[in-house]
């Protein structure tokens, strides 16, 4: 009878070992969650690294914030693959299946964060609505909008002329 138990001690010994480094890499450069989307994704404030984001506070109750839905949405869908999309934030505080509803009812169809991103990014809770905060790819605030923005607003800051017709 032939002993092949040392072998296949080590065989399990390098693939324990090989499993350690795998977990060890997966848990380590997974970012922490800081906040969710109303649609329930993961929010990171890593992921907006690199990326123009404007931070758009809207209520229901406000019409200037309605009229300017429709140019977010546009302005989302179109610079998305450029890296600047829209993240909204209802002034409210309104969360859960009611912030959903709200957002179907508005046409709202780019994403809206759960948690207000102003502490992360050192700025006060706005006093007029609608009010469009700008993150430049740096991570810093670039811009405070105050009003109902169109397409061409956003894009001038950043630079970027509008689309073509």
């Amino acid at each position: 009878m032939t002993r092949d138990w040392p072998a296949r001690d080590t065989s399990m010994k390098r693939s324990a070992r090989y499993l350690t480094i795998l977990l060890t890499l997966t848990v380590g450069s997974c970012a922490p969650i800081d906040f969710e989307y109303a649609d329930g994704a993961p929010g990171r404030f890593s992921d907006w690294r690199g990326h123009w984001v404007f931070i758009n506070y809207w209520a229901e109750w406000c019409a200037p914030c309605r009229y300017e839905i429709p140019q977010l949405n546009t302005f989302n869908k179109e610079l998305a693959a450029s890296g600047a999309f829209v993240v909204g934030v209802n002034f409210d505080g309104v969360d859960g299946a009611g912030l959903r509803a709200l957002m179907q009812r508005m046409s709202i169809e780019f994403p809206v964060a759960t948690k207000d991103p102003r502490q992360r990014f050192g700025y006060e809770m706005p006093a007029v609505l609608p009010t469009t905060v700008v993150i430049d790819p740096s991570g810093n605030v670039a811009a405070t909008l105050v009003g109902p923005q169109t397409e061409a607003s956003l894009r001038a800051v950043m630079g970027v002329s509008a689309a073509p017709t």
